[in-house]
């Protein structure tokens, strides 16, 4: 059964809150050299997502390589990003790091720079307990002035945003909602039951194969990779979901699924990145170069990804 929204997918102001709903694409982030941003390229990238009609734009996540930039260049993204938006959508800014002053400090640069909301998941490499993970949001929110956006991806971070914790965490006004990327949709369902405490919390789901489930289970829309790519599609599915009409739902849904055969080229789990910005770059929208570590896809994965844009339609 389709959940039935109950408005058109789009981003929503109320009070002093975000309340985020539809496609809000995680930007991958151009590179002209290695910390070198690609300015012309960002400028058409965040250019095609509109146009594609997304509802925001997360920049600074998984996708956006944030992790693998140096500091100099995150603050480049934030202000090139904003800049280039010009207030036509919201701009959500991930803050994650190891160090907790870095984070502060990064959440003061954004909202200096005009950002709408951050993004916070748990803090990687040493793995927090729960008690002291549900401090530490506490303690970064009491710092930082804008919205904030709680992100859940074990698999990157090796630790959940438990349930628990987020029931605990509810209490914050400013905490406006949950990406989920794990995966669960059992765990999916259970954010989605959280709006009976908190009904302003947008509740989003990342792995973009589970757009279509995640609606029914009561979500409010994706924060999906493939949006860098084929906005229209994601858009169109969302918009599909709203409108009850599950011929469409299906279409789109079809290309959707054909289009994650990109992330399965390659061998290491960098492929995700990879293919995106391979795809991207084909498109003639950015460079394909991703930060270091990490390799460019070489021609023969090149013309993999080409052939399946071609299937769904995105090249000729």
């Amino acid at each position: 059964m389709l959940h039935q929204c109950h408005e058109q997918p789009e981003t929503l102001v109320l009070g002093s809150n975000l309340f985020l709903r539809g496609i809000v694409p995680p930007l991958i982030t151009p590179l002209a050299d290695q910390d070198r941003l690609d300015r012309e390229g960002l400028t058409k990238l965040i250019d095609h997502v509109i146009h594609g009609g997304v509802s925001g734009l997360f920049i600074l996540g998984t996708t956006g390589e944030a992790p693998s930039l140096s500091y100099r260049l995150r603050r480049e993204m934030i202000q090139e990003s904003i800049r280039i938006v010009d207030a036509r959508l919201p701009v959500l800014v991930g803050i994650t790091d190891t160090a907790f002053m870095e984070s502060i400090t990064l959440a003061h640069y954004a909202a200096d720079c005009g950002a709408d909301a951050v993004v916070l998941t748990t803090p990687y490499y040493f793995p927090a307990g729960q008690t002291e993970l549900i401090a530490y949001v506490r303690n970064i929110v009491t710092e930082v002035t804008l919205p904030v956006v709680l992100y859940n991806m074990p698999q990157l971070t090796k630790v959940w945003f438990e349930m628990e914790s987020l029931r605990r965490l509810s209490d914050i006004d400013q905490i406006i909602g949950v990406k989920d990327s794990s995966g669960d949709m059992g765990y999916f369902a259970e954010l989605c039951r959280l709006k009976a405490q908190r009904p302003d919390w947008s509740i989003l789901i990342g792995p973009e194969a589970k757009l279509a489930e995640a609606h029914a289970l009561g979500g409010d829309g994706g924060v999906n990779g493939g949006a860098n790519v084929a906005p229209q599609i994601f858009v169109e599915c969302y918009q599909a979901l709203c409108d009850g009409d599950a011929a469409r739902v299906r279409t789109a849904q079809a290309k959707i699924l054909k289009f994650q055969e990109i992330y399965e080229i390659g061998k290491y789990a960098s492929r995700h990145i990879k293919a995106t910005k391979s795809a991207a770059s084909l498109l003639g929208i950015c460079n394909d170069l991703p930060a270091h570590p990490f390799n460019r896809f070489l021609a023969p994965e090149r013309e993999r990804v080409a052939s399946i844009l071609r299937e769904i339609g995105l090249l000729p």
